[in-house]
């Protein structure tokens, strides 16, 4: 159970997505493979960059991938360019997770109450199809909003509010939801709710206030690595926030935040 396919933009600089989290989970000793959904020039937090959409390759790979009978224990998809690309891997997950693969799904679409640029509520439709194969879903406050069409304008939720959230996508099909950065009166938390046993945990956290782009993708790389290692859902929800806390604390006097976390240097903080 160490096979595992990445499905996300790769970045030229910056450790971001793939560059992100393929160090990592190389080496928590899972074997590695990666479908580029976009080769971006750099972090978008710079400003200008250039992306260059690769849904043809993708198309493609999956193709000569099926003719040669390759097959992946865990699937983990992350940012999808565009609705036909959505599309696709949206179709590809529901068909390898017939096939017996684990379904991780970051349905990367906005922040901050708004979507992404050249985010259609189309492509929202296609995410809740990915809702529906993922056997664990991690979307922020935001993204969890808009796929389930409640409190997309509200920034603090209340209990009842956040767990009825979460019990919307759980009815979409995921089986498990981890909602992260979201305000539960006043105080910022990750909401899981574990579809095994159906208890909702909230595990509240103190902000650090600075910004690197990719300390989602570290949170993705060492929760999947940690539940698919063995570890309880709570327990590898908290060890992936540990180890993000830390690192934001280690590198929080960094000049340049816009390039994301050295995370090579620390990969002993990350696969303790």
């Amino acid at each position: 159970m160490n096979n595992i396919l990445l499905i996300n933009d790769m970045a030229g600089y910056g450790k971001v997505a793939l560059s992100a989290m393929i160090p990592i989970m190389s080496n928590m000793k899972f074997q590695v493979y990666n479908l580029p959904t976009a080769l971006v020039s750099n972090t978008l937090d710079y400003g200008k960059f250039d992306i260059l959409e690769t849904t043809g390759y993708m198309k493609n790979s999956m193709r000569v991938w099926g003719e040669l009978g390759f097959t992946f224990d865990t699937i983990a998809t992350g940012f999808l360019v565009s609705e036909e690309q959505t599309r696709l891997v949206a179709e590809f997950c529901e068909k390898k997770k017939d096939q017996g693969a684990f379904i991780f799904v970051d349905p990367i679409m906005g922040d901050d109450g708004i979507l992404y640029n050249g985010v259609t509520e189309n492509t929202v439709g296609y995410m809740r199809q990915m809702c529906k194969v993922a056997d664990l879903i991690v979307p922020n406050c935001t993204e969890a909003a808009f796929l389930a069409s409640k409190y997309t304008d509200k920034r603090i939720l209340t209990m009842a509010e956040a767990e009825d959230l979460a019990h919307t996508l759980h009815g979409y099909g995921a089986k498990t939801v981890v909602i992260t950065s979201v305000n539960i009166d006043g105080q910022t938390s990750t909401l899981l709710l574990d579809g095994e046993t159906d208890k909702m945990n909230v595990f509240p956290y103190t902000e650090i206030p600075v910004r690197f782009p990719g300390t989602g993708d570290i949170f993705s790389a060492v929760l999947i690595g940690k539940y698919r290692g063995g570890h309880s859902i709570e327990d590898s929800v908290q060890l992936a926030m540990k180890v993000v806390e830390k690192l934001i604390a280690l590198n929080k006097d960094n000049v340049d935040k816009y390039k994301g976390i050295p995370l090579e240097q620390y990969i002993e903080v990350i696969t303790e």
